[in-house]
């Protein structure tokens, strides 16, 4: 199938390859949708295994930031970026520069900020070049890393998924699988203790899953066996593709609840096993919101404690996913589209002036442009 086709059917409205053989930059921006706002979504590092992978990733991304965006009723669309190629080869401040200057050409249609393997000194780079971009430390709009506000955010919203199946306001004894301790994965591990929860962990990095095993009293196990650990919740907090053929027939949690990014290998296929199983799951678009929230609020000035206080907040709107599945008798990732969708149908409607004032800039989107 044709990226063509693929991005015509996803509902994407553009998808920029940007290269830069001078620094080794080879990225790719997908802009899916701009009806609510500009396309707010973070850059991604990692070392594809071909360039069709890429383009997948960046699809199936930048689709999931219009959704997310949408039912945490924030104004933006969703975008996402991907560079291809080794991070720990080819990162440099010429290679961050050079993407921004791409960024900068969009003319505010994408805001980039941190993904996985770009961190707040990367995008500083990317800042020195464009002023759509979000996360950064070196101004005083910025807000820094936002995993701190995800990790917070998949908290919440795992509080919520025991809550809706577990019948209980307590984590504490609840047994809990983390797969992935990277920034927001060991802060959520960090949470789930404080809350008396009993955590297991995991990590393809052997040396930091001890570390936080050992921090926290954690059980460690294997990256690729936790999946079937015996627990009341497993939390992916690594990337995407996690449940699938394979993982689903030997997962025995009740309830997902995780950080990653496209955890449902086939959406549609792998969503309905889950339901068929009895497995409540969150959908990773809305559990993981809180990153997107808090830079969300650098657009109009930014205030931590209300960034905080709305990541809180995915509580309840998990919890008003979970009503509308089992109310509609389908699956809680269909419930969720379908409040992103209708939003986003309602955004396009409107077609009323729509403004959004970022780094002292004001500017309008697509549809008044």
């Amino acid at each position: 199938m044709g990226i063509f086709t693929i991005a015509s059917e996803m509902g994407h409205e553009e998808v920029v390859f940007c290269s830069d053989p001078e620094s080794g930059l080879k990225a790719i921006v997908a802009i899916h949708d701009t009806s609510i706002g500009p396309a707010l979504g973070g850059c991604r590092f990692w070392d594809y295994r071909n360039e069709e992978e890429a383009i997948t990733d960046v699809l199936r991304l930048s689709r999931g930031m219009t959704y997310k965006a949408a039912v945490a009723g924030l104004p933006l669309g969703g975008g996402k970026a991907v560079i291809m190629g080794n991070p720990q080869k080819l990162k440099s401040e010429q290679l961050f520069r050079a993407f921004g200057k791409f960024v900068q050409g969009l003319n505010g249609r994408y805001i980039t900020a941190e993904d996985v393997n770009v961190r707040p000194d990367d995008i500083n780079f990317v800042a020195k070049e464009t002023k759509y971009v979000a996360g950064v430390t070196s101004s005083s709009h910025g807000s820094g890393d936002p995993s701190p506000v995800t990790a917070l955010g998949v908290f919440s919203g795992l509080r919520a998924a025991v809550k809706y199946k577990l019948k209980t306001d307590s984590l504490k004894d609840v047994r809990v699988a983390v797969q992935g301790v990277g920034a927001v994965g060991k802060s959520l591990v960090h949470q789930l203790s404080e809350a008396g929860a009993k955590v297991v962990v995991a990590d393809i990095n052997k040396e930091a899953a001890k570390i936080v095993a050992e921090t926290y009293k954690a059980k460690l196990m294997d990256p690729f066996e936790i999946h079937g650990a015996d627990v009341d919740v497993f939390a992916p907090c690594a990337l995407g593709g996690i449940l699938n053929d394979q993982t689903i027939p030997a997962i025995k949690a009740k309830i997902i609840a995780g950080a990653a990014n496209n955890q449902l290998l086939e959406e549609k296929k792998h969503g309905f096993m889950l339901m068929e199983k009895g497995i409540l799951y969150s959908p990773d678009y809305v559990i993981n919101a809180g990153g997107l929230i808090n830079v969300c609020h650098e657009l109009k000035g930014y205030n931590r404690d209300k960034a905080l206080s709305e990541a809180l907040g995915i509580y309840n709107t998990l919890l008003h996913v979970f009503e509308t599945s089992e109310a509609q008798s389908i699956p809680t990732w269909e419930a969720s589209n379908h409040i992103a969708e209708v939003r986003v149908q309602e955004a396009r409607g409107k077609n009323s002036r729509m403004t959004h004032t970022f780094n002292n800039q004001t500017w309008i989107h697509r549809d008044e442009a």
